[in-house]
């Protein structure tokens, strides 16, 4: 019988453990996929760190990318999903009973499954990212058009939809995002540099990226996607940063500040940097990373819209893909960024994110 790899994770601060796992048929509802690209997102580094806790042993990883290579007739029509088709895999199971599933924010459901949870020694195994394929239901599966390489679709493939989710949830509270002048990112890891696209995106004049640390590559990647400018902690410290976004704004601050950078220590120097009735959206905080000290009469006197989002629905997947649609002119940088990994050494590839070696990590064939 054939055999794929799959990384297991069995306790939470050892390595994976990577093991063979028998092909199989898949059983009616779910699809066998393929590999094509599977990223290691932060969310995974917490995880695997313990700040998020799973249940093990377990196969992670929740931005595969892969080549649909069996699936029932049955399923295929009542989905539109055929074989060969190349899909992203979408890993949440909202309830769809729950308040906020209900009032049409299953991103936030309160009783989220997901399908990378089941233990890899029950059938079909390969229920997460990190394996050379993928057993998933097909209704959480979402075609790639011809048009966007698959590879390049992984790069942003949780990012993307991330950020779009967060500017959605701004947009329901009517925070007035969409009449940015001046705005400003947090880190430029992928959320970051998906961010500062997304802006670009919308005519946004002046878009500032900040880095805790001066990095002449990333720098240059953020320019190219959008950025008016990049400013670091290093070199030019929070006075000069404020200065200049007051200069920009007549005195005021900036309208929004985007925290993608997961650094606790971020999010007081965010409120700092906004003006009042400024927007500060929250995607990147992803895991208990420690405590930080703020100055809570700023909310109040700043009047500041503060607004958190970690989950993204199945609706901001597919407007991610439409976003590479219309932006084909992005298509390269993006794949620039991917650093490419076998399944076999996500050990080293881990070791590598950890090291910031890589903009974005992928587990390839």
């Amino acid at each position: 019988m054939k055999t794929a790899k799959g990384a297991v994770l069995t306790a939470a601060g050892r390595p994976f453990e990577v093991r063979g796992f028998p092909l199989t048929s898949p059983p009616e509802g779910m699809a066998k996929i393929r590999l094509t690209a599977s990223g290691i997102c932060g969310t995974d580094v917490h995880i695997h760190d313990g700040r998020l806790p799973v249940q093990t042993p377990v196969i992670i990883g929740h931005e595969f990318i892969g080549r649909v290579e069996e699936i029932s007739e049955t399923d295929s029509e009542k989905h539109n999903i055929r074989k060969d088709d190349n899909v992203i895999v979408y890993i949440a199971c909202p309830c769809g009973e729950c308040l906020l599933c209900r009032s049409g924010d299953d991103a936030n459901c309160v009783n989220m499954g997901v399908t990378n949870g089941s233990n890899p020694n029950t059938a079909p195994h390969l229920y997460g990212g990190f394996a050379e394929y993928n057993y998933s239901p097909v209704a959480n599966l979402i075609r790639i058009p011809p048009e966007l390489d698959p590879e390049m679709t992984c790069v942003f493939a949780c990012a993307g939809p991330t950020v779009l989710h967060a500017f959605s949830l701004a947009e329901r509270a009517n925070s007035g995002i969409e009449k940015a002048d001046v705005t400003v990112v947090q880190g430029l890891g992928p959320v970051g540099f998906f961010a500062v696209m997304k802006l670009a995106s919308m005519g946004v004049k002046h878009i500032i990226a900040l880095t805790g640390r001066e990095n002449p590559y990333r720098e240059e990647l953020a320019l190219k996607f959008g950025a008016a400018r990049v400013m670091s902690l290093e070199k030019h410290g929070m006075d000069k940063i404020i200065e200049y976004i007051k200069a920009l704004s007549s005195g005021l601050g900036a309208d929004v500040v985007i925290e993608a950078s997961g650094n606790p220590s971020a999010v007081p120097q965010g409120m700092d940097m906004l003006r009042n009735r400024g927007v500060y959206l929250v995607p990147g905080q992803y895991s208990n990373s420690g405590p930080v000290e703020i100055a809570p009469e700023m909310i109040t006197f700043k009047a500041l819209h503060i607004i958190g989002s970690s989950q993204y629905s199945l609706s901001d997947v597919q407007n991610y893909i439409d976003f590479l649609l219309k932006n084909p002119h992005t298509h390269s940088t993006i794949l620039s960024l991917a650093s490419r990994y076998k399944v076999e050494d996500i050990n080293r590839a881990f070791d590598d994110v950890r090291a910031g070696k890589n903009i974005k990590t992928l587990l390839t064939p």
